[in-house]
């Protein structure tokens, strides 16, 4: 293989692993919205797909990682305790929720807010500095307000009904499981756990650098998430214990697929595409979960496409891309290498004060 080759996949390979997460994400999408029309609980899918991700995850974690883990510290130790709170707790049950209210498609079209989210999380953090003179900084906040309209739009406004595989089902679903009252009530679901999930994501990123161990990471925050998931599951479903039980069936194919796949190896492969391309990168290939989940529900779950929802998805689809080429301009160089990106990553870790304030005010300068 020549060094151009080379070159070449070692550029592609952080677009094949944001790419194979939403593959993974749209199957997880439409597994789980199967298993919870057939009565699944969401507190026991969580508990029960971070057990799976747990044992599948551990035995590569003491192998892989057993010469570049670190000592464990009460403040790393702490920081995974807050990162398994806000993804598997918070974020998954509210996503789960929010998608028992409505349909799968709707789910994965409002998860397009997250890269949004992540920006504005990160200017109030003072990560993200916004010039309203430069055309790129505008691209953010014009995208940043297109991304909430179009899920605004996706919320408020059904429309006529465009298409579906199985029309007469699928429009006794959205009567019975999916009017105004019940999208408004899981669209609000769906937007507070985009925003633990931006969180995570940002608290992600902070937490390899001093814990650069990604599946020794993972394994911690789905140990974690199982015990606080799964004290909240008892507390919810204390009155139904049967919920608990398993057959071969779908509820335990959606646990196993999502256990594996949306939470070991998603964890995993997002900590490894952070390192050198950052959290707002890894969310800006959502729309292709939607466009997935939006195929995959129609001929799966028997779902209706309806053109409010179309056209609030392109909005924000493209509100979404607004924001990502006016970020990624922001790290524009003449000849970037991963390695000068990692140089310059522990640079602003070891010193704060000189990434909020002098790498910023030249970044804003260029722009």
């Amino acid at each position: 293989m020549d060094g151009h080759t080379q070159k070449w996949l070692e550029r592609a390979k952080p677009f094949i692993g944001v790419i194979f997460l939403q593959f993974g994400f749209a199957g997880m999408d439409v597994l789980s919205k199967a298993a919870l029309n057939k009565g699944m609980s969401n507190y026991v899918l969580v508990v029960y797909r971070h057990v799976v991700a747990f044992v599948v995850i551990t035995p590569f974690a003491l192998i892989i990682d057993k010469k570049v883990r670190p000592k464990m510290t009460f403040s790393i130790f702490m920081k995974m305790v807050a990162l398994s709170i806000l993804e598997p707790v918070i974020d998954q049950n509210l996503y789960f929720l929010g998608m028992k209210y409505t349909t799968a498609t709707f789910a994965a079209a409002m998860t397009n807010m997250l890269p949004a989210i992540t920006f504005v999380l990160a200017f109030i953090l003072r990560l993200e500095k916004v010039k309203i003179r430069s055309i790129r900084s505008q691209a953010k906040v014009v995208g940043t307000l297109a991304t909430v309209a179009g899920a605004m739009v996706m919320t408020l406004i059904k429309g006529p009904e465009l298409f579906g595989f199985h029309g007469s089902n699928a429009h006794n679903q959205h009567n019975n499981g999916a009017n105004l009252h019940d999208v408004i009530k899981g669209s609000i679901m769906i937007t507070i756990g985009c925003f633990s999930w931006a969180c995570f994501m940002v608290l992600q990123s902070v937490t390899l650098e001093a814990y650069p161990a990604e599946l020794s990471l993972t394994s911690w925050i789905c140990l974690l998430g199982t015990i606080q998931g799964g004290i909240v599951g008892l507390i919810m479903e204390r009155a139904n214990p049967s919920v608990w039980a398993l057959h071969w069936d779908t509820k335990l194919l959606a646990a196993a697929y999502s256990g594996i796949f949306c939470s070991g190896l998603a964890y995993y492969i997002q900590g490894v595409v952070m390192k050198t391309r950052g959290p707002v990168f890894v969310t800006a290939f959502s729309p292709l979960c939607m466009v997935i989940v939006a195929i995959m529900g129609s001929i799966f779950l028997a779902e209706q496409m309806f053109l409010g929802r179309v056209v609030g998805a392109i909005v924000i689809i493209l509100g979404l891309y607004m924001v990502v080429w006016g970020k990624s301009k922001d790290y524009d160089t003449p000849n970037p290498t991963i390695e000068d990106n990692n140089s310059k990553a522990k640079n602003q870790y070891l010193n704060p004060e000189g990434m909020n304030g002098k790498e910023n005010i030249a970044t804003d300068e260029q722009v």
